[in-house]
C-alpha cells in the first residue's frame, strides 16, 4: 500500500543522492511551550516520531536549539537505529539562554561545535544536510559560508544549506559552495520569496517553507476558512495543499506534537486543488 506522504511526488536534492517525499516533518514542536524546554508528553512526542515514518515521512528538520536538545535526544530515543532511507536535517547559528532568548552566533568555533553536539545527539558520524541559520540581510554570510565548507570539506557534513536568507546572501553562499536547500518564511500569505522560489525551481533548489502553517500566528483568512469548507477540508490541509501546488521545489516541514494532528499534514499530499480555488487562495496575499 502507498504511504500518504508518497501521494506528494518526490524530490533528489541537486548533485546528491538525497531523494525524499515532499512531504517532510519539523520537529520544533517536540519542544516545550516556545520550542524551550522538555515536551509536556514525551511519550506522545515519540509516538508522533515513529508514526510519521510510518505515513512515509522520510525528511525531519531538527535543530540541538530546540528545546534545547530536547528534539534531537527524542529523535534519537525513538528511531535509532534510524532507517536507512531517513534525511535527518539539522540547523545551526543560534544558542538558547536561560530565559530562552534565540541568541544568534556564527563563529567558526561555535559553528564547528554546533555540529559536532548534533551529531553526538542524534548518533550520527555525519550529517546529510546542515542549514546555516542567518539572522537577516545585513548579516555577513561569507565567512561563516566558508567554516561550512570546511567542515563539509572534513566529512561532518554532507551538504549544506541556508535559513533565513535574501537573494544577495544566497548568491554569495553559492559562490562558496553548492547550496542544496533554502529554508525561509513562507506561507500563503507571507510571500515575499515567491521571486526566489521561481528561480531555485529552475536550479533544482530545494525550498523549504518554515511557518507553513503561520507559525506562532496560525493563517487567518476568511477566503481561506471559505475555500477549506467548500471542500470538505481543514484550514491546515489546503494551505499545506497550496504550498505543494505552488512549485514542485517546495518541500514541507509542517510540525505537531500530536499524532491525529501530523495524520491531518500528511492528508494534504493527496489534495489537489482545482483552478479556481487556486485562484482564490493566490489572491489572498494581496488582501492582508
Amino acid at each position: 500500500m502507498t504511504q500518504p506522504a508518497a501521494a506528494a511526488g518526490r524530490f533528489t536534492f541537486p548533485g546528491t543522492d538525497l531523494s525524499v517525499n515532499r512531504i517532510g516533518y519539523g520537529a520544533m514542536q517536540l519542544a516545550g511551550p516556545h520550542v524551550f524546554g522538555p515536551v509536556a508528553d514525551p511519550d506522545e512526542a515519540r509516538a508522533v516520531l515513529r508514526e510519521a515514518l510510518a505515513l512515509g515521512i522520510d525528511h525531519i528538520d531538527t535543530s540541538d536549539f530546540y528545546g534545547p536538545y530536547v528534539t534531537n535526544d527524542l529523535i534519537r530515543q525513538a528511531l535509532f537505529p534510524y532507517a536507512a532511507n531517513l534525511v535527518l536535517v539539522t540547523k545551526i547559528g543560534a544558542w538558547r539562554d536561560d530565559e530562552g532568548g534565540w541568541i544568534l552566533e556564527r563563529s567558526a568555533d561555535f559553528l564547528r561545535k554546533s555540529v559536532e553536539d548534533n551529531l553526538t545527539r542524534l548518533g550520527l558520524d555525519q550529517m546529510a544536510i546542515v542549514n546555516l541559520r542567518m539572522g537577516g540581510p545585513e548579516d555577513d554570510i561569507a565567512a561563516p559560508m566558508q567554516v561550512m565548507r570546511q567542515m563539509q570539506q572534513d566529512g561532518l557534513i554532507a551538504h549544506i544549506g541556508v535559513s533565513t536568507v535574501d537573494a544577495a546572501q544566497l548568491a554569495i553562499a553559492r559562490d562558496i559552495a553548492p547550496i542544496v536547500c533554502v529554508q525561509n518564511h513562507y506561507n500563503l500569505v507571507h510571500r515575499t520569496d515567491d521571486a526566489m522560489i521561481d528561480a531555485l525551481a529552475d536550479d533544482g533548489i530545494a525550498y523549504v517553507p518554515y511557518f507553513p502553517l503561520g507559525g506562532f500566528s496560525p493563517l487567518q483568512s476568511d477566503e481561506l476558512k471559505q475555500v477549506a469548507e467548500g471542500l470538505g477540508q481543514s484550514v491546515q490541509s489546503v494551505a499545506l495543499a497550496w504550498l505543494l501546488q505552488r512549485s514542485p521545489n517546495i518541500l514541507l516541514i509542517p510540525g505537531t506534537s500530536r499524532r491525529s494532528n501530523l495524520r491531518s499534514n500528511v492528508a494534504a499530499a493527496g489534495l489537489t486543488l482545482g483552478e479556481s480555488d487556486l485562484a482564490r487562495l493566490n489572491a489572498i496575499a494581496a488582501l492582508v
